[in-house]
């Protein structure tokens, strides 16, 4: 299958594209910077700025499935105006030029997967949501809301749709897990506020394979939650981090210090969403790493051990 992927040069989107590969599938890629994504797997890459209008006609050609994940980091940094619309603007409209270049393509694909996020919520408290519940409020909601709407326009081309809404995505390649991972090592690391917020998270592997089971199960369409069965507060999470790593983390950061550093932004760090992944696990998905203590050894218990033995050699030799 030929497979168009946005964003091929994100965190999911390296993973998803060399998995997409490794299983016999050619892979095209849309960059800003083609000359900068040389190490993604993919078999072409085109030039696209998602603001200037839809891509390249030659990049759709004989295209049978579209995954959509290109977009300006949410914590890339503090959100002033000119980056919330930043933020806005390269998933709002980057979708609709994407579905205006399928509009106009010779023959659409079969599916669309679009990202989208559990911003899409907003502050659920310690209610449980799945995908039948209503956009919440709040900057991030707003935008999924949008995000996804522009998405859902494929619609019109009898193109199945459907919108992956991601958690916090843990790889300690990338991405949330491995910006903490240097306070937790120094045994500086600690909940969030209260740290009874629900923490919606997600393995890399499996936020890959929501993907690929998207693009291939014709019966799924639309709303999917990209986060594990398994329900954590940033306090547990915080709690198995420390284990898996064998260091302390009992130094709480305060919330009126977050909001004093990130502004806005700490809504982010400080939202409670207790997300379930009710019609991702229908639709007959299986995670391969359900419950957090299995995703976290998983991702660094055979490299914190190997850590720890070049530690224990290196003081043995020093003797």
């Amino acid at each position: 299958m030929k497979i168009l992927v946005t964003g091929a040069t994100g965190l999911i989107g390296r993973n998803l594209s060399r998995s997409l590969s490794s299983a016999g599938h050619r892979v095209v890629g849309l960059s800003r910077s083609p000359e900068r994504a040389r190490e993604v797997a993919t078999a072409e890459m085109f030039k696209w700025d998602p603001l200037s209008g839809p891509p390249p006609a030659e990049a759709l050609k004989g295209v049978e499935a579209v995954v959509h994940l290109a977009g300006e980091p949410i914590a890339a940094r503090r959100w002033t105006d000119d980056q919330k619309k930043r933020i806005r603007d390269s998933r709002v409209i980057s979708t609709r030029h994407l579905v205006e270049g399928m509009r106009a393509a010779t023959g659409s694909p079969a599916v669309f997967v679009a990202g989208s996020a559990v911003g899409f919520y907003g502050d659920t408290g310690d209610s449980p949501v799945d995908e039948s519940a209503p956009p919440g409020k709040g900057f991030l909601s707003e935008i999924c809301r949008e995000w996804e709407a522009e998405a859902g326009r494929a619609r019109d081309l009898s193109v199945r749709v459907v919108l992956v809404r991601t958690g916090v995505v843990l790889s300690p390649d990338d991405g949330a897990l491995k910006k903490m991972l240097p306070a937790f090592k120094m045994g500086v690391a600690g909940p969030l506020a209260s740290g009874r917020q629900w923490f919606p998270w997600i393995h890399i592997d499996d936020i890959v394979g929501i993907f690929e089971h998207a693009i291939f199960t014709p019966a799924m369409s639309g709303p999917a939650n990209g986060v594990a069965p398994e329900s954590v507060t940033n306090a547990e999470f915080t709690r198995q981090l420390a284990r898996v790593l064998r260091r302390p983390a009992f130094l709480p950061a305060p919330e009126f210090a977050l909001r004093l550093i990130m502004g806005e932004m700490a809504d982010v760090l400080l939202a409670s969403q207790r997300v379930i992944p009710r019609a991702t696990l229908d639709s007959g998905y299986s995670f391969k790493h359900p419950l957090l203590a299995g995703a976290l050894e998983d991702l660094l218990g055979s490299r914190e051990a190997g850590s720890a033995g070049e530690e224990r050699s290196a003081a043995g030799g020093a003797r």
